[in-house]
């Protein structure tokens, strides 16, 4: 690089960092200059401030700017648009913007684009215009892009990158340098080297700088690490994450039915996925969604109100509860003061207890080996929590209304619920995850009929039995 090279990259290093507060994230008048510039016509201007940015800070300004304006702001920075900044943006405002693009741009992006980052943006079009960029790709490309397409979603066949250095392992050292420095075609970003037998099936890996501190003369199967964590092409991209946490990788070679190479995952892929899993699980507990901001209105109403009218199901049924104790309520009113705290209280030691254990069972934590030791342990929490909020609650019910029998009551019940929401909130997720129901997505709504259900009918019930009065 010469120094007039060197120094304009350091000013555009400069000033691409200027745009950006202490989080990394563009500063609102950075955002609000460039609209502005794009507002007045001034696409040079926009363009110029643009242009140093990284392709991820590229794709986050156009998802800062309001839908309505986006179409200038392409059309004033449209040829810094590239397939890695396509393949940084979320998924939502892509789609919006790849329906504006001619198939032939969409699939000379594509092609600039490792195989499992291509798959991505592709997978996600509908199947009219997949088809469309599908035929305006080079042939190899079209193929591999297919063949990844043919495997299930959220799968590592469709996380894989087809580009990696695979290697016979007859060769020595010296064979696979000269072979990296002489093969023009070959993928520049790698960590690792494959070994592979005649069949194509991997039998070791070596690390690149393992080969740049051995002597040429070297056989690869001396060098190499025998020991690899292979990758099944139809393994669960959450799964793939779990090895990767499990075994601190940061690639690893993935095989089809017959055992032999047909891709690579890198660490760079496993992060995104830790990211995804992690959020689509918090949303699913709360029955949001896809819960992004930029999905569209119609499409989140319909999704949280489906869910809000199960909650609305399971809220009637809690109220039948209350219904067969009209009598003792009418008698004693202070009773439907208290009994939303019995029920509230629960609800809330539910909702700790099934984040546990969904946690534990997407991490691969809770397993059939340890199911009831960690039922027990729930249950111990439960009933320690239970007895601490009873004493308080029932102490502070006595204080303020002197109804000794009440406060009684009124404890009994909040260790009775607290017992209930450690037990539901563990055996519920557990029994979903048996008949291979997502737990994340429906854990919540029965945790939350169990404790108010429970909460209402003991505490009720134990007045009721008590003759509990004023």
């Amino acid at each position: 690089m010469s120094e007039t090279d060197l120094s304009n990259y350091k000013d555009d290093r400069e000033r691409s960092e200027s745009e950006l507060d202490e989080g990394d994230r563009l500063k609102p008048e950075f955002v609000r200059a460039v609209l502005d510039a794009v507002e007045e016509g001034d696409a040079e201007a926009a363009y110029d401030r643009v242009e140093p940015l990284h392709p991820a800070d590229i794709a986050d300004l156009i998802e800062l700017t309001p839908a309505e304006q986006r179409p200038a702001l392409v059309d004033a920075v449209g040829s810094l648009i590239d397939g890695e900044v396509l393949s940084e943006m979320n998924d939502w405002v892509r789609e919006a913007l790849i329906e504006s693009l001619d198939p032939h741009q969409v699939a000379g992006m594509a092609a600039e684009l490792d195989t499992d980052d291509a798959v991505a943006i592709i997978g996600d079009m509908e199947e009219a215009d997949q088809q469309a960029v599908l035929d305006a790709l080079p042939p190899d490309d079209r193929a591999a892009i297919e063949e990844a397409l043919s495997y299930p979603e959220e799968s590592a066949g469709r996380l894989m990158q087809r580009e990696l250095i695979a290697v016979p392992e007859h060769w020595t050292v010296g064979d696979v340098l000269d072979y990296l420095r002489g093969g023009d075609d070959l993928t520049s970003d790698f960590w690792e080297i494959f070994i592979v037998d005649p069949g194509h099936r991997p039998v070791g890996t070596c690390q690149l700088s393992w080969i740049l501190r051995t002597p040429r003369i070297v056989s690869m199967t001396d060098v190499m690490k025998r020991e690899q964590t292979l990758i099944p092409v139809d393994m669960d991209q959450e799964e793939v994450a779990l090895r990767f946490q499990k075994y601190a990788l940061i690639s690893a070679a993935v095989i089809d039915a017959a055992g032999r190479l047909v891709g690579q995952i890198t660490v760079d892929d496993i992060v995104h996925i830790i990211s995804e899993e992690a959020g689509e699980d918090i949303l699913r507990l709360s029955g949001a969604g896809e819960g992004d901001i930029n999905e569209p209105i119609r499409l989140a109403v319909r999704t949280r109100l489906s869910w809000l009218i199960v909650n609305l199901a399971t809220a009637i049924l809690a109220s039948a509860v209350v219904d067969m104790f009209q009598a003792q309520i009418a008698a004693f009113a202070l009773l439907a003061v208290l009994m939303p705290i019995v029920s509230g209280m629960g609800g809330n030691a539910g909702t700790q207890t099934l984040a546990v254990v969904v946690r534990a069972l997407a991490t691969n934590q809770l397993t059939d080996s340890n199911t009831w030791w960690m039922v027990a342990r729930e249950l111990r929490i439960a009933a320690a929590n239970g007895a601490a909020l009873g004493t308080v609650t029932g102490i502070g019910s006595f204080l303020i209304y002197g109804n000794a029998p009440l406060s009684l009551v009124f404890a009994a019940a909040m260790v009775i619920n607290n017992l209930a929401a450690g037990l539901g909130g563990v055996i519920v997720p557990l029994t979903l995850d048996r008949f291979r129901v997502d737990p994340a997505v429906s854990s919540a709504v029965f945790v939350t009929t169990l404790t108010d259900v429970m909460g209402f009918f003991s505490f009720l019930g134990l007045a009721t039995l008590f003759s509990v009065s004023p």
